[in-house]
């Protein structure tokens, strides 16, 4: 619990309640989450059957898609309210998702190289040790998995989209959600990834159209991104 922010995870569990509403504060969420998927799955060479570890689920929308997709998923968070949802959605969707209440170090702790793949998406922006949670995830996967990261670069240009346009202007996420001095830039997050004896397997962007409502993958990762890396076997 140390590694973790209190107001962080107020402010997500406020937020509990509406965040599988479509049309709610986390739409942007919804609409990429397939491109997320997809991204996950051609770097996993498939899902089905793996055992797959989602480290800041919140309310489950990538655990729900990597479970349709055939794996076995395990999901952690500390937010309560936000796993409360999660598992509600889940048992009424009739999916079996193992929910829990634990940090990422603590399961590591648990169940190191428990994993055939671990997914970190949009979460190391929110901790006050993001390099820590990294080095878990590492100890989490077995050799030869795959760990795959998403976040924000700190970035002039991030600074202008994914704070003052999608939040104070359009609201696409909730005002302050984001806090520019906590953006990781890519050459500090695959810094992490080597320290923890992982290799940095592939970097993409997420381009994000608020008009068309949809995602796709680019080479700019000048705003959001993602690392997948490798542990080695």
């Amino acid at each position: 619990m140390s590694n973790a922010d209190s107001s962080e995870l107020a402010r997500f569990d406020s937020i509990a309640a509406q965040w599988w509403d479509p049309r709610g504060p986390m739409a942007a969420l919804h609409h990429i989450n397939p491109v997320r998927l997809r991204y996950i799955a051609q770097r996993c060479g498939g899902l089905d059957g793996l055992r797959m570890l989602d480290v800041g689920c919140g309310a489950g929308l990538l655990s729900e898609a990597l479970c349709g997709a055939g794996a076995t998923v395990t999901g952690i968070d500390l937010a309560e309210e936000a796993l409360g949802a999660a598992r509600a959605h889940a048992e009424a969707s009739r999916l079996d998702i193992d929910y829990r209440q634990l940090a990422a170090e603590s399961l590591a702790a648990e169940m190191p190289g428990g994993f055939d793949a671990v997914c970190c998406l949009e979460m190391l922006e929110h901790v006050p040790d993001p390099e820590a949670v990294v080095a878990a995830c590492a100890r989490l996967v077995r050799p030869g998995g795959d760990i795959v990261f998403s976040t924000i670069n700190r970035s002039p240009k991030a600074f202008a989209l994914a704070i003052v346009a999608a939040e104070q202007v359009l609201r696409l996420v909730p005002p302050g959600t984001h806090d520019y001095a906590k953006l990781i830039r890519p050459s500090e997050l695959c810094e992490w990834i080597r320290a923890a004896g992982l290799e940095v397997v592939d970097t993409r962007g997420l381009h994000y159209n608020p008009i068309l409502r949809s995602g796709r993958m680019v080479r700019d990762v000048s705003v959001n991104y993602f690392v997948h890396a490798r542990r080695p076997s």
